[in-house]
């Protein structure tokens, strides 16, 4: 009996160290990539899409007509402190392009095949294949997705200091930020992304998103800055755990501590009864 589980210790052993092996294989090479290891934040006051300007209407975002006439409601919506517009705030994933705001820390993860972003707020998380593939011939819809990506050398240094991330396949609802500049709910989203360390402080992370969307009267390109925390904290971040944002048909109310829905706005009609929503009457 013990030389049995001696050898299938060995065995396992054996298995662990070609599964470990295989691992440090596929590292990429520190020689050739640049450095995105680490805990990324964003910067402070960057919680609207485009970080230069700031929050609500002062965004410009270049709408169609009829999207900033929704995007004019939502934000007033935001001043009455309603969130039916926002479906982040009932545990949605934020999706692309939104995602890449890291309202949480956003950690990349480098393979020569595969680039991961994961960021915790709401667990998203993304695939972006550096391995040349095609677009397949058809893309599960998702909020993240599907991310094709390149390895560029700029400087001709020898080593690579940008990726370029093309994503499309996309399903809603999907906003750009909380202040509810909306994305086209036909959902043909493309967005191009350009990521790379800055050029003098290598704890500074950017990101180029350009937006293609039939919301917009034309691409939107905002440039979103992250920072390398030396000293990571990961904190478990869930969003159904303490949420007291409650949608009940078009309206949206806060449960207060005591187990009550409260108005979130002045002269806001109370939610119809049980029987009501059952029925519809």
């Amino acid at each position: 009996m013990g030389c049995r589980n001696s050898g299938g210790a060995l065995v396992l052993a054996a298995a662990l160290g070609v599964t470990i092996g295989a691992a440090r294989a596929q590292a990429p090479d520190p020689a050739k990539y640049p450095d995105f290891r680490g805990q990324w934040s964003r910067t402070a006051n960057s919680a609207q899409w485009d970080p230069s300007k700031p929050p609500g209407l002062r965004q410009e975002p270049p709408l169609t007509p009829k999207f900033q006439a929704i995007f004019e409601k939502n934000n007033g919506a935001v001043k009455d402190g309603e969130e039916a517009y926002n479906p982040q705030a009932f545990c949605i994933p934020s999706g692309m392009p939104r995602m890449m705001i890291a309202y949480e820390p956003m950690e990349l993860i480098l393979t020569p095949d595969t680039t991961y972003v994961r960021v915790d707020h709401l667990s998203e998380f993304r695939r972006i294949y550096t391995d040349g593939r095609d677009w397949p011939a058809a893309i599960p819809p998702s909020f993240e997705g599907y991310s094709i990506g390149r390895w560029i050398d700029e400087d001709g240094d020898g080593r690579y200091d940008t990726l370029e991330v093309e994503t499309r396949g996309f399903k809603g609802p999907r906003n750009f930020d909380h202040t509810g500049i909306p994305l086209d709910p036909d959902n043909r989203t493309v967005v191009h992304e350009r990521m790379y360390l800055d050029k003098t402080n290598h704890d500074m992370l950017h990101d180029e998103i350009t937006t293609i969307d039939d919301a917009l009267t034309r691409p939107w390109t905002v440039v979103r800055h992250y920072v390398r925390e030396h000293d990571p904290l990961w904190l478990e971040f869930d969003c159904a755990e303490d949420n007291h944002h409650v949608v009940i048909g078009k309206e949206s109310y806060f449960l207060n501590s005591d187990g009550n829905l409260m108005p979130t706005r002045k002269d806001q009609p109370p939610p119809p009864f049980h029987d009501e929503v059952l029925t519809g009457k």
